[in-house]
């Protein structure tokens, strides 16, 4: 599913910048935010959902029951990611 679109779901990554990156497929945005956070020690990967056919594509009945109990959510779920550069291992 990481790479399939619904056009309902959309991935957002703040691009260090204050822009906020909208992308179509978890694995376009993952990437994105894994190298924000390289570059910045952190970075937010927000699931945004418009709809319960949206919530069905993302995370089966279990995010549409989610979804319905808060429609008007802004962000359906958050990923925290950080990296920490442990410098060189040897």
């Amino acid at each position: 599913m990481a790479s399939k679109k619904h056009k309902d779901v959309e991935y957002a990554v703040e691009d260090g910048g204050g822009k906020e990156r909208i992308f179509k497929t978890f694995d376009e945005a993952a990437s994105f935010a894994l190298g924000m956070a390289i570059s910045r020690g952190e970075s937010d990967l927000d699931v945004l959902i418009y709809s319960t056919w949206g919530a069905k594509f993302y995370g089966g009945d279990d995010a549409v029951q989610q979804y319905k109990e808060d429609p008007e959510a802004s962000v359906f779920e958050r990923f925290e990611i950080r990296v920490n550069n442990a410098g060189r291992i040897s």
